[in-house]
């Protein structure tokens, strides 16, 4: 008997480790995105709540990187890019109130990191003082990062000290000195001038723009008068309106592209610029001007509810583009902003709004099988298990994201690609800006569309919807 036990304790204590960690409890779906998505934030937002992001990434060190074709222009975009673009994807999970869970305690880390930082970043005596005056694609970094202000507005705007915020101001301000392109751009021209309305009614702000003489000495104060431009918006929301094509489709500009920039830009940000109208003037029928067929006038409101609609149809797209296996097609321009693809649909999961043909748990399962397939080695080394062979870290050594898709392929990057352009990936984590009670996450995982296809199992069919486009005033 004695003999017995002894072979017991030395199989025992012969186990690998690999096989005892097999033991631990699979990670929960929420686990996953919040372990991946701090994974992402923590090597950007604590340097740059200290001033040091801009020592820490740098080209000479290899924590920079660019295009193997890259244009030449200021690497400092870099900075603007990783920032703005991370916090537009974290701002609702940082939204959610403290707590004493370990996600509470990673949560209210990394708001207090991203306060800091937000205000380093238009501090001009901080050394992480980002690039304002550093070309035309400031128009495109900023509009992400008061994308995260209007979507962390709460928790992530309204803490900020005046002085801070009046920084904000003259900056976005002072970004009128770049015409955006004749395409997606006038988007983020109407994100910036769509948050300086909103800003407005700030009761710390309207409070300074009554005593300029208060914070004169500090920070350079607007001129009188309204501090938005009402043009860019209004030319943001009916060039979005005019290139709509149907059934859930936008040109980007005049003629139609087949790639992803309806999921990085310009659907979230359409709706985003009438949120943010509809935030403090709903029925500004001057902003935001169309007919319906009756010819009687529609504001923001009624806009804003097509824009939805569209997007849901186009997410509904995007889900039946996932293969069973948990890929999708990889098409078009920026294939380096990998999850960003998802944005709609994440987008719509947070707001609650998704479509009656997408459940929740349908949603959750699908984004989580293509996370989990992209991310495969990130997450195994997360929690703590040995990466497959097959399983490249999407990360470099310094902690950053790195070029490429699966890996690092840098032959995939674009003209105007850096490491800080790839942060647009955390727009698919949206969700996490809904407790982790809710529905979306306690719902049971379902098979997505493809998966039930090529499985035999029944599944919905497709067709057009119809949303017309809005009759415009001029027309």
């Amino acid at each position: 008997m004695k003999k017995i036990l002894y072979i017991l304790v030395a199989l025992l204590l012969a186990t690998p480790a690999s096989a005892k960690k097999k033991n631990a409890p699979e990670p929960t779906d929420r686990e996953v995105w919040t372990a991946l998505l701090y994974r992402m934030a923590q090597p950007v937002l604590e340097p740059m709540s200290e001033g040091r992001l801009q020592q820490v990434m740098t080209y000479e060190s290899g924590n920079l990187e660019v295009s193997p074709t890259w244009d030449g222009r200021n690497k400092k975009v870099t900075y603007m890019e990783a920032f703005g673009r991370l916090m537009a994807g974290l701002a609702p999970w940082l939204s959610l109130p403290d707590d004493d869970t370990a996600e509470g305690k990673q949560r209210k880390q990394l708001r207090e990191w991203a306060l800091a930082s937000y205000k380093n970043a238009v501090d001009p005596q901080s050394p992480d003082y980002l690039g304002w005056g550093s070309g035309g694609q400031t128009l495109v970094d900023a509009a992400y990062l008061v994308e995260s202000f209007h979507r962390g507005y709460n928790a992530l705007w309204v803490p900020l000290d005046t002085i801070t915020k009046l920084r904000y101001i003259h900056e976005l301000q002072q970004l009128h000195r770049y015409d955006p392109p004749y395409q997606n751009w006038f988007l983020f021209c109407g994100m910036e001038e769509s948050f300086l309305l909103k800003a407005s009614a700030d009761p710390a702000v309207k409070e300074a723009l009554r005593h300029p003489e208060r914070f004169a000495d500090r920070v350079k104060m607007p001129a009188n008068g309204p501090i938005h431009d009402a043009f860019r918006i209004k030319t943001a929301v009916n060039k979005a309106e005019e290139w709509y094509i149907g059934d859930g489709w936008y040109a980007d500009g005049p003629s139609f592209a087949f790639d992803y920039y309806n999921s990085y830009v310009i659907q979230p940000m359409y709706a985003e610029c009438l949120e943010m109208v509809c935030d403090v003037q709903p029925r500004n029928n001057y902003l935001v001007h169309s007919l319906d067929l009756n010819y009687k006038t529609l504001g923001p409101k009624e806009r804003l509810a097509e824009v939805r609609k569209r997007m849901q149809k186009y997410s509904c797209i995007l889900e039946r583009f996932v293969s069973p296996e948990a890929t999708y097609p990889v098409f078009g321009r920026s294939i380096p902003y990998r999850l960003a693809v998802f944005q709609p649909l994440a987008m719509l999961a947070w707001q609650k709004n998704l479509p009656e043909q997408l459940p929740a748990g349908q949603v959750r399962a699908v984004l989580t099988a293509v996370m989990k397939r992209m991310y495969k080695g990130d997450l195994q080394q997360l929690f703590g298990q040995k990466p497959d062979a097959d399983a490249p870290t999407n990360f470099n050594a310094g902690g950053f994201l790195t070029i490429g898709f699966v890996g690092s392929h840098p032959n995939v990057a674009d003209i105007y690609t850096n490491n800080g352009s790839l942060y647009m990936t955390s727009l698919a984590f949206l969700p996490l800006g809904l407790p982790a009670d809710d529905p979306f996450w306690t719902d049971p995982a379902l098979p997505w569309t493809s998966k039930k296809a090529w499985e035999g199992q029944d599944f919905p069919k497709d067709h057009k919807w119809k949303i017309n486009p809005q009759i415009l005033y001029w027309e």
